[in-house]
């Protein structure tokens, strides 16, 4: 089996249910995306959210596929900065917990939050202070982080940093890794798009994406999109939500059918779905068996609020991935 090092923002999640979408509209929050706010703002939503239903957890988008991959029996690494704060112990304890090996720069700042508001149709809005975690750069990498893993999986958020982006890209293939990259949210693709083309276009391997992002890094339509995609890459995925997902690596494409599910919250659906994929992909399966894992994984946990199943979420979960094995 493969080994995978993630690389992300340390956060820890504040999952909040609001009950409509006034909140956003007041806080000027576009729905569907993930939207940058200082501390002050962050602190304020939290004030105006404190009596609703919330549930905290690790996260960070690499976090949350990180941890996935541990659950899963993968031999995972996670890079990320954090606070010398309660918040960032939170945080290391629960990587910890799942087995990662984590690699965690300790700064003076707040370790960062993102407050998701799930509204009643379960679409996300996060409002994220990225705190310390926005405090990890170039120069915290070196190669001997690198050297003992074969995939190399990345978060599109840190765009921001190309500096720190492409560090980790040239270091990964120094070290013969491959490279695994999600588009994060359109509104960073929309933000960040030629820094996009320019990293996928030298370093990706496995590119990531949802319809929302595919359409902003393209201009079209999630097959469509899905084909440009993989002219960069090795193996291109656009996930179509209740559609399911589309995959394609050279004339290969496969169209994966959506877990018939209960849905109450699709946190962490995409960011699980890489994980299980790349847990498939890690193994050497096909590419029809890496989406079924997909699949099934993301159906069970937008099952649940927030991206951490309990045990027995996750018993149910790794029985579905071993019975698609055994097809």
């Amino acid at each position: 089996m493969k080994k995978i090092l993630g690389i992300g923002n340390a956060l820890v999640d504040v999952m909040t249910m609001i009950n409509d979408d006034n909140i956003l509209k007041k806080f000027e929050l576009p729905k569907g995306s993930m939207q940058l706010v200082d501390n002050v703002k962050s602190n304020i939503i939290k004030i105006e959210t404190r009596d609703l239903k919330r549930v905290l957890a690790s996260g960070g988008s690499a976090a949350n596929t990180i941890h996935g991959l541990a659950m899963l029996g993968v031999d995972a690494g996670f890079i990320g900065s954090i606070g010398r704060d309660e918040i960032g112990d939170f945080f290391e304890n629960d990587m910890k917990f799942a087995g990662v090996r984590t690699m965690l720069i300790r700064r003076e700042s707040f370790t960062g939050t993102a407050v998701a508001l799930i509204s009643p149709d379960s679409e996300r809005t996060f409002a994220t202070h990225l705190g310390a975690a926005v405090e990890l750069e170039a120069r915290d990498l070196d190669s001997s982080q690198f050297k003992d893993y074969d995939i190399l999986y990345m978060e599109g958020y840190l765009i921001i940093n190309k500096s720190l982006f492409e560090t980790a890209c040239t270091l990964a293939r120094k070290n013969n890794l491959k490279v695994a990259i999600d588009l994060a949210s359109y509104n960073v693709v929309d933000a960040r798009l030629e820094d996009f083309r320019e990293i996928i276009e030298k370093y990706a391997d496995i590119v990531f994406a949802n319809a929302d992002e595919a359409r902003s890094f393209t201009g079209l339509e999630p097959e469509q999109a899905l084909d440009e995609i993989s002219k960069l890459c090795e193996v291109a995925v656009v996930k179509v939500g209740p559609e399911g997902s589309w995959i394609k690596r050279g004339e290969e494409k496969i169209k994966i059918d959506a877990a018939i599910v209960d849905l109450k919250d699709t946190t962490g659906a995409g960011d699980l779905y890489a994980a299980v994929f790349l847990y498939g992909f890690a193994r050497g399966e096909d590419l029809v068996k890496c989406g079924l894992y997909g699949s099934f994984l993301a159906g069970n946990v937008i099952e649940i609020v927030g991206a951490r199943m309990d045990d027995t979420k996750w018993k149910k979960a790794l029985s579905d991935v071993r019975k698609i094995q055994k097809e």
